[in-house]
C-alpha cells in the first residue's frame, strides 16, 4: 500500500462508522439501543458497533446476553449495527472471556486490556506477550484503546504484530480526555500513530461511547491524526466497506 500525506490538513475528515460503543447494559453506560443507534443517525453514521463489555467485567452482561443477537434487527433507525464485545485480556497468554464458538458469531470483536480484569502481572513483558498472543486469535478484528501509560507496551512490537495478524489498532477517542483516568494516552497514540504511518498499518476510530451524545464524536482522535498528519488511506472508519474488508481477514 503506497502511503501519501497528500490531504490539505485544513480539510474536514469525514468518519462514517463507530466500532467501539456501550449501551446500559455495559453496567457503567447509560443510554439504551435505539438511543445509541439514533445518536448515530444524527451523527451521520452509516455503521455503529454496540461492544459490550465482556462477561468478567463487573457489572455487565453475561453470556448469554451475546448468544441471543440474532433477536435484534441490523439496522436500526437508518443505521447499520455491529454487534459484537470488547472483550478482556485476561492473561499473558491472550486468553479473553467469551467462549470461541460465542465470538464466532458476533459481527466485530474488540480485545481490550482492563485493570480490573487483568489477572497476570503488569509488566512490559507480560502485557506484550498478552497483545502478541491476543492479535494471533484470527477471532479478534481490534486492539481497544492500546495508550494507557500504566500499561507499559512497546509500540513498536505492537505495530508490527498488528501488521503481521491483519489485526486493526485503535485509536480511541475518550482515551485521549484529558480529565479521564487513562495516562499519558495523547504522548502514546502520537507514538503508535507514528509508527502505523511507518509500518503502513491501518487504525480504526472509537468513541468509546458510554452514553448517546458521544457516539460517532471523535475531536480529539481527529486531533492528533491531524498532529501526526496520519494518511487518511490508513483509516477505516471512513468507509463502512473499507472496514468491512478488514473485518476478520487473517
Amino acid at each position: 500500500m503506497e502511503v501519501t500525506t497528500e490531504r490539505k490538513w485544513g480539510e474536514e475528515m469525514k468518519f462514517v462508522t463507530d466500532t467501539h460503543a456501550h449501551t446500559i447494559v455495559s453496567g457503567h453506560a447509560y443510554s439504551t439501543m435505539k438511543e445509541m443507534a439514533q445518536a448515530a443517525k444524527e451523527a451521520g453514521l452509516e455503521v455503529l458497533a454496540l461492544t459490550e463489555h465482556a462477561p468478567t467485567m463487573p457489572g455487565t452482561c453475561g453470556m448469554f446476553y451475546f448468544q441471543n443477537f440474532s433477536v435484534v434487527p441490523r439496522q436500526m433507525c437508518g443505521v447499520e449495527l455491529m454487534l459484537g464485545a470488547e472483550l478482556n485480556i485476561l492473561d499473558e497468554n491472550g486468553t479473553v472471556d467469551l467462549p470461541e464458538s460465542t465470538i464466532r458469531n458476533l459481527d466485530i470483536v474488540i480485545a481490550s486490556i482492563h485493570g480490573p480484569c487483568y489477572q497476570t502481572e503488569n509488566t512490559l513483558e507480560h502485557n506484550m506477550q498478552a497483545y502478541i498472543n491476543a492479535m494471533k486469535n484470527p477471532l479478534i478484528d481490534i486492539i481497544g484503546h492500546p495508550d494507557d501509560g500504566r500499561i507499559p507496551i512497546d509500540y513498536e512490537v505492537l505495530v508490527k504484530m498488528a501488521k503481521e495478524t491483519k489485526t486493526l489498532l485503535e485509536v480511541n477517542n475518550s482515551s485521549l480526555n484529558p480529565k479521564g483516568f487513562r495516562q499519558n494516552t495523547h504522548e502514546n497514540v502520537c507514538q503508535m500513530l507514528k509508527l502505523c504511518k511507518q509500518y503502513e498499518v491501518p487504525i480504526v476510530l472509537g468513541s468509546d461511547s458510554h452514553i448517546d451524545s458521544a457516539v460517532g464524536k471523535f475531536p480529539l482522535a481527529e486531533a492528533v491524526i491531524r498532529e501526526t498528519e496520519f494518511p487518511e488511506e490508513l483509516i477505516v472508519s471512513t468507509s463502512a466497506a473499507k472496514l468491512k474488508s478488514f473485518l476478520r481477514q487473517y
